[in-house]
């Protein structure tokens, strides 16, 4: 579980419903059926109408990194990949057949097949990394549906204002519902603003910062890899691994 992500979302709920409340309101006078609908369904909408299927699905999919990221475990990638060089030292590289059928990340998986195959270097990092460049390309897309999200959110709370202000009008000739039918119009600003800048934007951009994190680990294990297919020794090919990470 990501703390910060956990924290964050209660200080917003406190921000908002404290915030609310501090001001002489209530928390429920931010509930709105009308303004939660225009604005999440037209949030949604809008997003499925620029977005693939195939993107949109993916965004989904990855949304929960945000509260629970992938694990990522340089240490333990850096010592895998060296003991796999000092096995391909002593016994070939069909020595490594048997960790291919062990290994269960399948990035790492076919890159070991590629050096049990006898891929040439070069070939092994053009494969290797028209893959990265692909997993990247798309788990980026997917990270930026929230943020058109959080584009989209704030003028559909701005819709949803000035549609709740056509109703009051239309209710001018009775006093008693003019408050809370201006309080009401006003609701969907604050879901507008609130969901983009609380919730839809900084999802995307945390997610983002996994996938970097992720594509900085695949260029290790690449990096890795045609060392060992190049036959360095393992103690630099180590050292050259921990470069990727200082923390």
């Amino acid at each position: 579980m990501d703390i910060l992500s956990l924290i964050g979302i209660v200080l917003a709920l406190v921000a908002i419903i404290g915030g609310a409340i501090l001001k002489g309101s209530s928390a429920g006078a931010l509930v709105g059926s009308a303004a939660f609908v225009i604005v999440v369904l037209g949030t949604f909408a809008a997003s499925l109408i620029q977005t693939p299927l195939a993107t949109f699905l993916r965004a989904w999919k990855i949304a929960g990194w945000v509260w629970k990221p992938p694990v990522n475990n340089p240490e333990a990638v850096i010592e895998k990949i060296v003991e796999w060089s000092n096995i391909a030292r002593k016994q070939g590289l069909l020595g490594l057949e048997s960790a291919v059928e062990k290994e269960e990340d399948e990035f790492l998986k076919k890159g070991l097949q590629s050096l049990v195959d006898g891929g040439e270097p070069d070939a092994i990092r053009s494969t290797m990394e028209v893959e990265l460049d692909t997993m990247e390309h798309f788990d980026n897309q997917a990270a930026k549906v929230f943020e058109g999200m959080g584009v989209y959110a704030p003028t559909l709370g701005i819709i949803g204002a000035v549609m709740g202000l056509m109703a009051v009008m239309q209710n001018l000739a009775d006093p008693s519902k003019l408050g809370h039918g201006i309080a009401a119009a006003f609701i969907a600003t604050i879901y507008g603003i609130g969901f983009a800048n609380l919730l839809f934007l900084p999802m995307g951009n945390k997610l983002k910062a996994i996938v970097h994190g992720q594509t900085q680990a695949r260029v290790m294990v690449i990096e890795g890899i045609i060392a060992i297919a190049q036959g360095e020794n393992p103690r630099n090919i180590e050292s050259k691994l921990k470069g990727y990470f200082h923390h």
